[in-house]
């Protein structure tokens, strides 16, 4: 089997680094670089796309930052995790790696919205909460949880944050949200029940937190329901 992503095509209009991850993204998406695979070394990468070693290495932390390679000491970087098969039937592998590079942002805005929600948040804004999480669990009960549900209980959340930004902010992110959303659900959907639970229980965590008004709890458990939703995405073992 070979070792190098074949295909790839770098352009100029996009960071070199950005553009180098998402096309290795791609590959190690639709199956062309499978687990196990030992990716070109360093120097190799650099000659066969023209870019130098820092643009090569900037691609290759944010792909091991997504699970996705590990570096082995002196063995080289190895392909570590593939995502879902059936992945592939709800988004194209670049619009996977689009919602993976809005997962970093997510972490930072809604860590925050959530930690200010627990320290800001009326009881109206509350209820507005609680409403909106036992809208999208009637739904995830009934097998056809929709992105808008799921969104609907993030955005009560920054909007409880006292701060405008956060809603706005996340309204300017909804299409890689909805899309992200979309294809986890879809994930969800088909997969273990078990699954289901799982983030029905995460969204609970974070109500729970912002109801005791515990700012830090609110933000740790807002930051891990986003970093497992990234890994259900990735890791199709979870799937």
């Amino acid at each position: 089997m070979s070792t190098e992503p074949a295909g790839l095509v770098l352009g100029r209009r996009q960071l070199l680094g950005d553009q180098l991850y998402g096309q290795i993204f791609e590959q190690i998406v639709s199956g062309k670089l499978a687990e196990g695979t030992r990716l070109p070394a360093e120097q190799a990468l650099c000659r066969m796309f023209g870019v130098s070693r820092p643009v090569v290495r900037q691609a290759l932390q944010r792909l091991a930052a997504d699970g996705l390679v590990h570096a082995r000491q002196g063995a080289g970087t190895f392909v570590m995790a593939r995502p879902a098969d059936r992945l592939r039937d709800y988004a194209e592998p670049r619009e996977v790696a689009e919602f993976l590079r809005c997962v970093e942002l997510r972490l930072i805005l809604e860590g925050s919205a959530a930690r200010f929600a627990a320290e800001r948040r009326s009881e109206a804004e509350l209820a507005r909460i609680r409403a909106a999480q036992d809208g999208f669990a009637a739904e995830a009960a009934a097998g056809a949880a929709t992105p808008a549900s799921d969104l609907a209980f993030h955005r009560a959340i920054a909007e409880a944050a006292g701060n405008h930004f956060y809603p706005d902010l996340l309204r300017s992110l909804h299409e890689s949200l909805s899309g992200f959303m979309t294809a986890s659900l879809m994930l969800t959907r088909t997969s273990a029940v078990e699954r289901a639970a799982q983030v029905l229980r995460e969204h609970e965590a974070i109500f729970a937190a912002i109801a005791l008004q515990e700012p830090e709890s609110a933000e740790i458990a807002m930051r891990f329901h986003i970093s497992q939703a990234r890994l259900r995405m990735i890791d199709r073992r979870r799937g």
